[in-house]
């Protein structure tokens, strides 16, 4: 089966920079709506009318991808609002800061603490491949029809493009 709109493909890949340096590797197979919100269009694109055993390179540039870098996604907070165990690397959900942040900040942002003083810390609203242009080994290792209930909700149910929110230490993008 070719892959078309409102399929599923099980892909594995490895992501670098343009330096070549590896991101992330996914070597076990995830599956993807195709036409629905799981993947950048880019990607998308560059997969259509391919089959299971195909092999896919695309390099996609800061907009195709996770967007360029905004300086004012960042926010200087007082480190007494954040809990004592806060570390660089974790990761805050918007909508649930502690009371006495910024009012401004968006709420619909997933902000990562980039860096600790003794008096504050640095919230990044940034993904962390933002400003990035990236490059992509694909290999496509199954593809399906999509059921009604993915084609519904839009998603083969993969959150790897969403960072969800982390503990500390943990650096995966999927």
């Amino acid at each position: 089966m070719e892959i078309s709109e409102q399929c599923v493909v099980g892909l594995t890949w490895t992501l670098k920079d343009t330096l070549g340096d590896v991101l992330d590797v996914l070597d076990e197979p995830v599956e993807f709506l195709i036409g629905g919100d799981d993947l950048f269009d880019a990607i998308e694109a560059a997969l259509l009318g391919h089959e299971p055993g195909a092999k896919v390179q695309l390099q996609l540039e800061p907009e195709q991808a996770f967007g360029d870098f905004n300086d004012q996604l960042l926010f200087l907070e007082p480190r007494s609002l954040f809990p004592a165990e806060t570390e660089e690397g974790m990761t805050f959900d918007g909508a649930a800061l502690p009371t006495g942040v910024n009012p401004d900040m968006p709420k619909d942002v997933l902000y990562t603490v980039s860096e600790i003083y003794p008096e504050h810390l640095v919230l990044d609203g940034n993904h962390p491949l933002a400003g990035i242009a990236i490059r992509l080994d694909i290999t496509v290792n199954s593809v399906r029809e999509a059921t009604e209930e993915e084609v519904g909700r839009g998603t083969a149910g993969t959150g790897f493009f969403k960072i969800p929110p982390t503990a500390p230490g943990n650096d995966l993008l999927h």
